[in-house]
């Protein structure tokens, strides 16, 4: 790898870490010696990268620095394109529509070869047709309350058809083929539940803020399923 190629390298891994980094590990993990690290460090510092760096803490990337997507490697390019397409075929239509603005917004920023590249990765999601996977625009909504950490109040209909009214705080959404599954806690049972978007009736986002942080009820969320030793269906 060149320099230059090695000086992108690098300033990828440190956006990858959010806390301060060793310039071992940074080493370790770019294949080259330590000096090295070092070296290029001070040259992207001289180039205006915000990095900040401690003896024996590490370096770590100041938030807000921006940097052009026009290095991607054939492989990370084509994982990108893979998993927006996918995204594209689900019935979250908010996600699927940012998902294509998204894959337009790298190719207008890339040069013409990495555009074609885009144009034609060869690599398409597999979308079974007995999936039905209908829109199901509740999705968007629970999006916005975890982003917001806003209860929602919603209407629910069983598999038997009966219908409860609850105020509920999600923390994940599962995308399955034809179906979505979406974890929360459930004020009215005191405990984690999850939902099928097909079933829910009616949703509205209130003004009332979970209970906890959200990071804190998804651990919650986590162990409770370990618990019981099974996954959200």
């Amino acid at each position: 790898m060149d320099r230059t190629g090695r000086l992108f390298a690098l300033m990828d891994a440190l956006r990858r870490h959010r806390r301060p980094v060793t310039a071992a590990r940074l080493a370790e993990e770019q294949g080259v010696s330590v000096r090295t690290i070092y070296r290029d460090v001070q040259a992207l510092i001289g180039l205006g990268a915000p990095i900040d760096g401690e003896a024996g803490v590490g370096y770590v990337l100041r938030p807000g620095f921006f940097l052009p997507p026009l290095m991607f490697t054939a492989e990370e390019l084509e994982a990108l394109v893979l998993g927006a397409r996918w995204v594209g075929a689900q019935a979250d239509e908010g996600l699927a529509d940012a998902a294509s603005y998204a894959v337009a917004k790298i190719a207008a920023a890339s040069p013409d070869d990495l555009r074609r590249r885009i144009d034609d990765t060869g690599l398409w999601p597999v979308v079974l047709a007995w999936s039905g996977a209908a829109p199901q625009p509740v999705l968007g909504l629970v999006r916005k309350a975890m982003r917001q950490e806003r209860a929602l109040a919603m209407r629910y209909a069983s598999e038997s058809g009966s219908i409860t009214e609850r105020d509920v705080w999600p923390v994940q959404i599962a995308y399955y083929e034809g179906k979505q599954i979406i974890a929360a806690w459930c004020c009215l049972r005191g405990s984690f539940r999850h939902f099928r978007a097909d079933r829910v009736v009616s949703l509205a986002l209130t003004a009332q803020p979970y209970g906890k942080p959200r990071r804190t009820l998804t651990k919650e969320w986590r162990e409770d399923w370990e618990r019981r030793g099974s996954a959200p269906a």
